[in-house]
């Protein structure tokens, strides 16, 4: 047996990413709603709290350094705007996406940008405070591999 972690089974089954929201109504209706997250499951407690779990799909971290932030910013705005954590949401239609979320209260920061790495991203300031980008992407994940700069930390 090797101590490759890719050899290992997976110890962790679920990502949730817990947002704080001061208007809540408007982050539910946000998410749930106008970006389309079904709601999993909605739990309330005393003294009016409440939370709703909705289901993102697949989820998955990505660690960026500093300069792949600066990097990610600069193709996708043009300057650099993106906080420390920034959200990600896989969707089937870019445009259509990010016109239905300004529409829904979200300021555009920078509009669907076609990526070198073949994904159509836009940038948005979303309630609860979260700067997100909508992506789409243009490519299977084995066109994109074909990309120069782009593999795994594995690769060497």
């Amino acid at each position: 047996m090797t101590d490759d972690p890719t050899d290992r089974p997976p110890t962790v089954r679920q990502l949730r990413l817990v947002v704080e929201a001061e208007d809540y109504d408007a982050a539910v209706a946000f998410f749930r709603d106008a970006l389309g997250l079904p709601e999993q499951a909605a739990y309330s407690g005393g003294d009016g709290a409440r939370v709703v779990i909705l289901d993102a799909g697949r989820a998955t971290l990505e660690i960026a350094n500093p300069a792949q932030r600066r990097l990610i910013d600069e193709v996708e705005v043009g300057r650099q705007v993106a906080p420390r954590i920034r959200v990600a949401f896989e969707v089937d239609d870019g445009r259509a996406v990010t016109d239905r979320l300004v529409a829904a209260g979200a300021r555009e920061v920078a509009p669907p940008t076609v990526t070198p790495w073949q994904s159509l991203n836009a940038r948005l300031d979303a309630p609860a405070g979260l700067h997100i980008t909508v992506f789409e992407e243009l490519r299977t994940l084995d066109e994109r591999a074909t990309l120069d700069g782009f593999g795994t930390d594995r690769d060497g």
